[in-house]
């Protein structure tokens, strides 16, 4: 059985790292390790941790908040284990994710896996999800935009292929995920478990919502890696975080620099959807313009029910 160990960097969550952790510690198929590296909390995140009991969860704690790049770096160093995998105090995981993605890459021979997302609201309702892209399609992606879904709580990786790769980099802070799958990209392709094994929580906190931080973000992953940033597909991505926090001019305005782009035609077809759902884009769980698979969505439905159950 293999040894997985997930790095889990938190501060001032508590609410949602509890969550979270019930769906990493109910893993199966793996020899699991925790590592929770702890942003100089100041709510009751430090006691959730001591009151967990389980001899699987480690707690490094940082006195002062370094950043989430920072945090990951810190817990992939303390990792024990042959793989390494990331995921973010919000998200959950399906009781499979990590052994099917382990058992993806070493089928096909890779040092790292992705797999299949969708976005929840603040409960564990589905509000949006369709397949990734196959393997090929997302190494050709990656230079120009982020391929691969669920940010930084998706990828499973060799932990001596990380060590080759390099830690994140500590300059970007919505884009460090990226960055770094266009690194185990360029020295190898990965495999991917082709189900929704994962769920992105969509909530008013997200460091995805920071728009000046993502667009100085690309201009630096273009600048390192010798690239051309999707521009039109970003700014269409980025309407749609406006229109989560109902900044509709802002939205507008994104959409407009997608268009200038060459976004035209998918920028109408977003708003002819916008249009349609309008009050839905008022409640908390609102969906992206984007259109959804039902099939792919139930799937992820039924474990997400049952993790709500056991909690």
């Amino acid at each position: 059985m293999c040894r997985v160990s997930v790095v889990v960097p938190t501060r001032n969550r508590s609410r949602l790292l509890a969550v979270t952790l019930r769906g990493v510690l109910r893993q199966t198929g793996v020899d699991l390790e925790v590592i929770v590296v702890d942003e100089a909390s100041t709510d009751d995140t430090p006691a959730l941790l001591a009151g967990l009991g389980d001899p699987r969860v480690r707690t490094v704690r940082h006195e002062t908040p370094r950043g989430v790049s920072t945090a990951r770096n810190r817990g992939a160093a303390e990792a024990r284990g042959d793989w390494v995998a990331f995921t973010d105090d919000d998200d959950l995981w399906a009781p499979d994710k990590l052994a099917r993605q382990v058992h993806a890459a070493q089928e096909a021979g890779r040092d790292w896996s992705y797999t299949g997302s969708v976005n929840i609201g603040e409960g564990f309702g589905v509000v949006y999800g369709r397949p990734p892209p196959p393997p090929e399609e997302v190494v050709a992606a990656l230079p120009h935009y982020n391929a691969i879904p669920g940010g930084g709580s998706n990828v499973v990786v060799r932990r001596e292929a990380l060590l080759r790769a390099g830690p994140f980099d500590t300059r970007l802070r919505n884009t460090e995920d990226w960055e770094l799958w266009i690194r185990l990209a360029k020295a190898g392709p990965p495999a991917w478990a082709c189900s929704p094994l994962l769920a992105y929580r969509v909530h008013a906190s997200n460091s995805s919502l920071d728009i000046a931080e993502i667009i100085r973000g690309a201009r630096l992953i273009e600048e390192l890696h010798g690239t051309t940033a999707d521009w039109g597909r970003l700014h269409r991505w980025l309407a749609e975080s406006c229109l989560r926090t109902g900044q509709r001019r802002a939205a507008l305005g994104q959409f407009a620099r997608a268009a200038l782009h060459g976004q035209a035609r998918a920028v109408a077809g977003d708003l002819m959807l916008i249009a349609r759902r309008r009050l839905r884009w008022r409640s908390s769980a609102p969906r992206p313009a984007g259109r959804t698979d039902p099939t792919w969505i139930e799937q992820a439905a039924g474990w997400l029910r049952e993790l709500e159950r056991v909690g």
